[in-house]
């Protein structure tokens, strides 16, 4: 296999589709939370960067490996929802998860401070801890949504501990966090079947369809609901949130046995975050005007 070969599998095994879900909370939250103090601007690149490919990789690369028994029984995988490589590829992704990843953690964990340098930890050992054989939150109810959510929440916190955390980001970073939960219980849905037939434990198995799609539905209205009452001026995100719930609502009446229907609505989840990313990129240059913080 050429250097070109395997470069392109690895960028297929990180799951570009999702690089913006990861990359933008970080650059985000440490643009706002951070503009007061003055923009460490190697510290926002090198950070953001970090954040956009190898963070992706060493997530999803771990999972593809732990999870390649259910993979190749998943309809859905092999392709922009998760690759299906073989397993005489897995000492390579290993190996790239380390080499590209080593690099900027030792550089942030030297420029940032140790309160920021523990999260950071915390967000490393959620990634691992998510699919490594052993630990297997993915495979603990309840457990698995709260490891996911933290897997895109954590940038976003890591940015906000390294300025020191403003109190007001608290409502926004706990939306985030209920959305992220809603966003992983749904997605585990349609994979019912599947992680049935590999033997797989998930919120979603433990629950079932129906009673999975009411939690995710009532997480995504609470999570619109909190960035409402933050006023006026963040409503246009609340609405764009309300389109989450829009989303699934087919699905409310779903069963186990049709649960792979839910990949439709999964597929349009995917593309909608990158149209309610834009509403919050408005809102944000629309009110951190004079501000330290939204």
């Amino acid at each position: 296999m050429t250097i070109t070969q395997t470069l392109k599998k690895l960028f297929w095994v990180s799951r570009p589709i999702s690089w913006p879900n990861t990359a933008y909370p970080f650059a985000v939250g440490y643009l706002v939370a951070g503009s007061a103090a003055g923009i460490d601007w190697p510290l926002l690149i090198i950070g953001t960067l970090y954040f956009l490919g190898p963070y992706n990789l060493l997530m999803y690369g771990v999972n593809d490996i732990y999870d390649y028994e259910s993979d190749i029984k998943n309809p859905r995988k092999g392709g922009v929802e998760g690759m299906r490589e073989a397993r005489a590829f897995h000492p390579t992704v290993l190996k790239a998860c380390v080499y590209s990843n080593a690099p900027f953690l030792l550089y942030l964990f030297w420029v940032i401070d140790w309160p920021a340098r523990a999260v950071l930890v915390l967000v490393i050992f959620s990634v691992i801890a998510y699919s490594l054989k052993g630990l297997r939150f993915k495979e603990k109810p309840v457990l698995d949504s709260i490891t996911s959510s933290f897997h895109f929440v954590g940038p976003l916190v890591v940015a906000l501990a390294i300025t020191g955390f403003p109190a007001e980001a608290w409502p926004f970073v706990s939306a985030f966090f209920i959305w992220g939960m809603a966003s992983h219980a749904y997605g585990a849905v349609q994979d019912i079947l599947p992680d049935t037939a590999g033997g797989l434990r998930s919120v979603a198995t433990a629950l079932g369809a129906r009673t999975t799609v009411l939690f995710a539905w009532i997480s995504y209205l609470g999570a619109a609901v909190l960035i409402a009452l933050q006023g006026v001026g963040y409503w246009s995100v609340a609405l764009a949130s309300l389109l989450y719930v829009l989303n699934i609502t087919p699905d409310l009446s779903i069963t186990n046995k049709t649960s792979a229907q839910a990949n439709k609505g999964w597929k349009r989840f995917l593309w909608l975050n990158y149209l309610t990313g834009a509403v919050v990129t408005i809102t944000i240059v629309t009110h951190t005007v004079g501000t330290s913080w939204l």
